[in-house]
């Protein structure tokens, strides 16, 4: 079967994204998925998204990670399948979509290449050792460092990711260091096992973490460069409980083309 796709990035986490509206894609097999996000045999990216049809939503987001399970929410995939909507005119400016973590809503830019998803709500922070472990639509672990840029994320993330606690489930491992107003992030996801160029659940968990640690309270905004780009997650805290949760950054269409399944 000969099957149209569209390769977008945001911040160098890229995907490779299907219009499944009409379902011509009933099942995709776990080998399936792994290979066409393949960088040598496939097309290449983090991550695999359909669009779909749901009723009461512009739309569905059905999410695989690279490795071809179905993975949890991705942030910076949700900011990219809100693109892709706008392209195929599903949605003008704003939209209300369904993911495997609940509903969001999300506000896009006139060209169409910055987006503003919201997160969801996020009350639960614990610690493991001195790091910070918190589900922001998938789990993550985030623990500050210094020389970052030289830090060998793919074995030290690797290590945290497969110990005793994480194994099972998996875990994605941030490293964050302060850098002028607000942070410098490093991140190993699980399902791609491998350090990428930008997470967004994953620099939404260090904004959300690093508030914590710090004992900031009130709406706060929290610039965030990653080795692809920048971002930026604003949000309210209140000192229980962490809402209006925003993941804000570029999502942009590399290329599109056809491949056979």
């Amino acid at each position: 079967m000969e099957i149209n796709f569209y390769k977008y990035q945001g911040a160098g986490n890229d995907f490779v994204l299907i219009d499944n509206r009409e379902n011509a894609i009933n099942s995709l097999d776990k080998e399936q998925v792994a290979l066409l996000c393949d960088r040598r045999f496939g097309i290449g990216g983090d991550g695999l998204m359909l669009l779909e049809n749901e009723q009461g939503y512009d739309f569905k987001m059905v999410y695989y990670n690279a490795d071809g399970a179905e993975g949890s929410m991705c942030g910076n995939g949700g900011r990219c399948i809100v693109a892709f909507a706008k392209r195929l005119g599903v949605i003008n400016d704003t939209t209300k979509f369904l993911a495997t973590d609940g509903v969001h809503h999300a506000k896009i830019s006139e060209n169409g290449e910055w987006v503003s998803l919201q997160m969801i709500d996020v009350e639960e922070i614990n610690k493991d050792g001195d790091a910070f472990v918190l589900n922001t639509g998938s789990p993550h672990y985030v623990k500050t460092a210094v020389d970052l840029a030289v830090k060998d994320v793919y074995n030290e993330g690797r290590a945290i990711r497969n110990n005793a606690t994480y194994k099972q489930q998996g875990i994605n491992v941030n490293f964050v260091e302060k850098e002028g107003e607000g942070y410098f992030v490093r991140t190993f996801e699980r399902g791609v096992e491998n350090e990428t160029y930008a997470c967004g659940t994953g620099v939404t968990a260090v904004a959300l973490a690093m508030a914590k640690k710090n004992g900031e309270f009130g709406t706060i905004s929290t610039p965030i460069r990653v080795l692809g780009g920048d971002l930026n997650i604003r949000f309210d805290h209140d000192g229980e409980k962490f809402s209006n949760i925003f993941l804000e950054g570029p999502a942009k269409l590399v290329f599109e083309g056809e491949i056979v399944l």
